[in-house]
């Protein structure tokens, strides 16, 4: 069973930063990319990251480059997410998700394949 725990969420002032981790298990094989995903009520969640286990490929919405970095520790199946100069509007739910592969098209984010869900982590932005 697929499993991914993200951890790291919390309150942060404006321009502070944070660590976001996603612990995964369940994998039969590294053929896998993670990708980060925030939501806030009332919008669709996006897609803001992701990398790719099998050759380090990685992702990121216009929003954050520049500011997030995303990177991965494969002998722990761990993915980072490494937020700094935070903003109110970075404030949302964070999802971590697995899937065969992702790819970015128009700025959207997407994974491909059967898709898994971790429960969500909340950051806080105060400004």
């Amino acid at each position: 069973e697929v499993q991914l725990v993200e951890s790291g969420g919390g309150v942060v002032q404006a321009g502070g930063s944070l660590r976001l981790s996603c612990a995964a298990s369940g994998f039969t094989s590294d053929n896998y990319a993670i990708a980060w995903f925030r939501q806030v009520p009332g919008k669709e969640r996006e897609g803001i990251s992701s990398i790719s286990f099998v050759d380090g490929k990685t992702h990121y919405k216009e929003s954050v480059k520049g500011r997030f970095t995303i990177s991965s520790d494969n002998a722990k199946n761990t993915v980072y997410l490494q937020m700094n100069k935070l903003k109110a509007e970075d404030t949302s739910v964070y999802y971590c998700a697995a899937g065969a592969d992702s790819a970015e098209a128009m700025d959207i984010i997407y994974l491909i394949g059967d898709v898994y869900w971790g429960r969500g982590t909340q950051v806080t932005v105060s400004s």
